[in-house]
């Protein structure tokens, strides 16, 4: 009876320590191999491959964090994976083309930006079910997106005509759409609401817009490919990923002025952060590999070979996204 108590308290130790250890688990997006590579945060070694629909590129978790969606855009559906381990729990088929997802802060609609078809469409959800409400022509290459804080707008950046566009999303219409710099790719709203970050990838710099004006206020030098952001956590600072040059700058979000830079050979893409604000992984698109990265010292640790273009990265123990 002892022994076999024992064994029974083993067992269940065991476990804890497995799920443990699954709370750490970094999961990152290979667009070209269709699969999701799963790497241990403390070793930095690969501890797993899951095979998913073809070409992911995006990922977010759900309104209460119990599936992370990864958005198969040429699968044309949504695989929902646990966010602590990374294995699939099901999938959501007949999402057409979801390149880039979001959720708006209400959490009553869910945004899937179809690059390649030239559309957004807009689903409502329930917390558990996504139902096609609108179907909303862009022009070219609709890519990422930013909501006001009252889930009156998104804002979504058209890559190939080299625009934003505002929808509303109780009526469901294009407010208005404004010219921008060439090739916008990822775009944020400042924490206070006031402006839009834009990054334009086809130069070297960070568009700042005054979105209720419809104005430009200013250009943030940063580095060429201008892409992706991930905000400090301190709803002030905000990382800016750019491809071309290999850098990562750091915005202040206050002063509206480029206060860093982390070098990152590989085409930085996009940015996961520890939740006490240490330490920044980054996606290297075009070198098949992930960066690690000191944030006190501004200095890259290590890189972790992964598949082919790889893109979104998330963790479960990440910092605040403002």
């Amino acid at each position: 009876m002892f022994r076999r108590t024992r064994l029974i308290l083993s067992a269940i130790s065991t476990l804890l320590v497995a799920a443990a250890a699954h709370a750490n688990v970094v999961v990152v997006l290979n667009s070209r191999d269709a699969s999701v590579s799963l790497l241990d945060q403390s070793t930095h070694k690969e501890i797993g491959v899951v095979p998913v629909g073809k070409e992911p590129h995006h990922l977010m978790a759900t309104p209460d964090n119990k599936s992370l969606i990864v958005a198969s855009a040429v699968g044309n559906e949504l695989f929902m994976l646990d966010p602590k381990t990374g294995q699939i729990q099901s999938r959501v088929k007949d999402i057409v083309d979801p390149y880039q997802i979001g959720f708006s802060p209400d959490q009553k609609w869910f945004i899937a930006n179809a690059l390649r078809l030239d559309h957004v469409d807009i689903y409502s959800y329930n917390g558990k079910d996504f139902k096609l409400a609108k179907r909303l022509p862009l022009a070219k290459l609709p890519s990422h997106m930013a909501f006001t804080s009252d889930s009156s707008t998104v804002f979504v950046t058209q890559q190939g005509s080299d625009q934003i566009s505002a929808i509303d999303l109780a009526t469901q219409k294009v407010k208005w759409t404004m010219p921008v710099g060439k090739l916008p790719a990822g775009i944020v709203m400042t924490p206070d609401d006031k402006y839009l970050m834009v990054g334009i990838m086809g130069s070297d710099y960070v568009e700042v817009i005054d979105w209720r004006t419809q104005k430009t206020v200013k250009r943030i030098k940063t580095g060429e490919g201008a892409h992706n952001f991930r905000a400090m956590g301190d709803k002030r600072h905000l990382f800016v990923s750019n491809r071309v040059s290999n850098t990562i700058n750091i915005i202040d979000q206050q002063t509206l002025e480029n206060v860093g830079a982390i070098n990152v050979p590989g085409g930085p893409d996009c940015m996961e952060l520890t939740d006490d604000g240490k330490t920044l992984w980054a996606t290297l698109r075009w070198v098949k590999k992930v960066a690690v990265i000191d944030v006190a010292s501004r200095k890259l640790i290590k890189t972790i070979p992964v598949g082919r273009s790889p893109h979104g990265v998330y963790f479960y123990n990440h910092a605040p996204r403002i």
